[in-house]
């Protein structure tokens, strides 16, 4: 007998040999039912794999990640056969899950509308006629000879990159096999609530010298009305896209001239500076000093900092007096030198050093999306250089800046911690003293956390902080980076307590991340109808006829006086033109003046679509003002 150790921290005993599916069917039914994989001892396994040996298993349902992760693989392979079965000729390359569903490649011309509603016809055929799903194995030779045999070539490429002695694993559904690692469901009728969103283009494994491939995009759920109210929710997005708003509201926009560049229009420069008020301020409330570095500095500096080795293919270059240089596309080793110019002791820790500092980032083109991934951003980077006691009440203070501002706007977050990728450098004992660091800080503030294997910085661990919209969706935005690795790189120094010489431990941290990106962030969060405070126009001021002008410009007037951002409209047009003008601009408080207005020295007030009567000029300039010092 073999041991099984469940989540809820209760074991069973069962023979060696049994599934992981029979082990949900021997607790409930109904568990069986749902369960999409297994974890095994830390390991997401498909729900046929046999345990052998004593282990630790949760059984995942549709609820978990890894659930939904295998849930819309299966459908991606659903949508394979379908187009298989409709288009012969059509030849398969990837479909995997997705955060939000699934897709999957094909080597084919681009499908039309028609024809991606006739796929997803037959997809319903596949699910209705309750194909069970296989998993099987073969040599590395045998998998290619089935591959060639069924005139896949992108599969018989995948499986010729994989080791000699490999095992392959396929997935057999009725008439379609697929070469798949897993994990998948016991049968197609689970994937019943499902829908196919779009068509794209995608290059064979991401790479442009590669062929044009056309993309299925796709999503499923276990509930049909899981899937309307996210169908719902992505046609909301439509609508809030940052990219249309920014163009409608005259706050941005991209050129053939720079692509990935972005321009920010007057409006949206009021917009941005807001921000940047805001974060000096509350920068300079906690104790920031803040510094400019250059935009170019020379290779031997990135060398030193390690970002020639690891970051070259992402950076900008050019040769000045025989001499190369880079546009920076990180601001820390400016920092760094910044810290080097003066000689500091113990007494002078923490220096927290804030940046506002332009970077430049070679995307490629096919990844670049509006101001969420732009080659040229402001990045809102501090610096702090610190002794090894201090790092917990810096770690502390970095997280009550970003939750006050992530309060500020409406967001809930979650907290990550990301640990040593493949590609870093340093020496394993620094990054066990960094990485327990960051999880004591959070362990002593009680934060809950998610373990992110793998995903730190090349220099050192971090803590990501990614927020959510009021639609639901995830922004990774601030960040906490613990780096001893550049430290040591550019032999930075403090002279201690023992008169002895030390090293400063150094904290990288954003809060915005990107201001632009975050500008993009908010201008979906609220569908462009900024808070007072931080509208580009707050006031707008509509005469209901040219008789009036002369008190709407002494209403103008007293606003401006009271630095209350203010426009008017004086064109003649209807009243409720102008109002629905003014409404589509988003702008917080329209302020509409006739005869009994100029007669009492009140304005009539709509906002946000509300009627709020009639003020005093003066009270609502009160009024206004309260709010936006509030930052309400």
């Amino acid at each position: 007998m073999i041991n099984v150790k469940l989540k809820d921290g209760s074991s069973k005993q069962y023979e060696p040999g049994i599934t992981i599916l029979d082990v949900a069917k021997d607790i409930s039914e109904g568990l069986a039912r749902n369960t999409c994989a297994g974890l095994l001892n830390g390991e997401v396994v498909d729900i046929r794999t046999p345990l052998n040996d004593d282990c630790e298993l949760n059984i995942l349902t549709f609820d978990s990640p890894e659930g939904k992760r295998a849930f819309r693989h299966t459908a991606s392979h659903i949508l394979a056969q379908a187009v298989k079965r409709l288009f012969p000729e059509t030849k398969l390359a990837i479909g995997p899950s997705t955060d939000e569903g699934f897709y999957y490649d094909f080597d084919r011309e681009p499908f039309t509308l028609d024809e991606l509603s006739e796929i997803e016809k037959e997809m319903k055929k596949v699910v209705k006629e309750n194909i069970k799903i296989e998993r099987f194995e073969l040599p590395r030779t045998e998998a290619i000879n089935l591959m060639e045999e069924a005139n896949e070539p992108y599969k018989v490429e995948l499986i010729n990159d994989l080791p000699e002695n490999s095992i392959i694993s396929f997935y057999k559904q009725g008439d379609f096999t697929d070469l798949c690692a897993g994990p998948h469901l016991t049968s197609t009728k689970l994937v019943k609530a499902f829908k196919l969103t779009s068509v794209a283009g995608a290059y064979w494994r991401g790479n442009e010298k590669n062929k044009m491939l056309t993309r299925i995009y796709g999503t499923a759920f276990t509930k049909n009305d899981d899937l309307k109210e996210y169908l719902e929710r992505i046609e909301e997005a439509k609508k809030r896209d940052h990219r249309k708003l920014g163009k409608e509201l005259g706050l941005f926009t991209f050129m053939d001239e720079g692509p990935g560049f972005p321009f920010f229009l007057p409006k949206g420069m009021v917009l941005k500076n807001t921000l940047i008020n805001f974060w000096r301020e509350i920068h300079e409330k906690e104790g920031y000093v803040e510094i400019s570095t250059p935009m170019m500095l020379s290779q031997k500096l990135w060398e030193t900092s390690g970002h020639w080795g690891h970051y070259k293919n992402n950076m900008y270059t050019t040769t000045i007096d025989n001499e190369d240089f880079a546009i920076k596309p990180m601001n820390c080793p400016g920092g760094l030198l910044v810290y080097k110019s003066t000689q500091h002791s113990y007494r002078d820790l923490p220096i927290r050093m804030g940046e506002l500092g332009v970077v430049h980032r070679h995307e490629k083109s096919g990844q670049l999306h509006g101001l969420m991934r732009v080659r040229c951003f402001t990045q809102d980077d501090a610096h702090i250089f610190m002794t090894p006691e201090q790092i917990k009440d810096e770690i502390k203070g970095v997280v009550k800046i970003i939750d006050e501002v992530y309060t500020l706007f409406g967001f809930k977050y979650h907290v990550e911690l990301s640990t040593r990728p493949e590609d870093s450098m340093g020496s394993d004992e620094d990054w066990e003293l960094a990485t327990n660091g960051l999880k004591d800080a959070l362990d002593d503030m009680g934060m809950e956390y998610i373990i992110n294997e793998g995903d730190g910085a090349f220099y050192g661990p971090k803590i990501d902080f990614h927020l959510e919209d009021c639609l639901g969706r995830t922004w990774q935005c601030g960040t906490i980076q613990l780096d001893f690795q550049l430290p040591l790189r550019f032999e930075t120094e403090y002279v201690g307590a023992d008169n002895e010489r030390h090293r400063p431990i150094m904290i990288h941290r954003v809060v915005f991340g990107s201001i632009e990106r975050f500008i993009g962030i908010l201008t979906e969060h609220f569908a462009g109808n900024f808070p007072t405070w931080l509208a580009p126009v707050q006031a707008t001021v509509l005469p209901i006829s040219e008789k009036y002008h002369d008190y709407a410009q002494k209403v103008i007037d007293a606003l401006k006086e009271n630095k209350i951002r203010v426009s008017n409209d004086f064109r003649a047009e209807k009243i409720g033109y102008k109002i629905r003008e003014a409404r589509l601009q988003r702008i917080p408080y329209l302020l509409i003046v006739g005869e009994k207005e100029a007669e009492s020295g009140e304005v009539n007030i709509k906002s946000r679509g509300k009627d709020l009567g009639s003020l005093k000029t003066s009270d609502f300039i009160d009024k206004i003002k309260t709010e936006i010092e509030n930052k309400a």
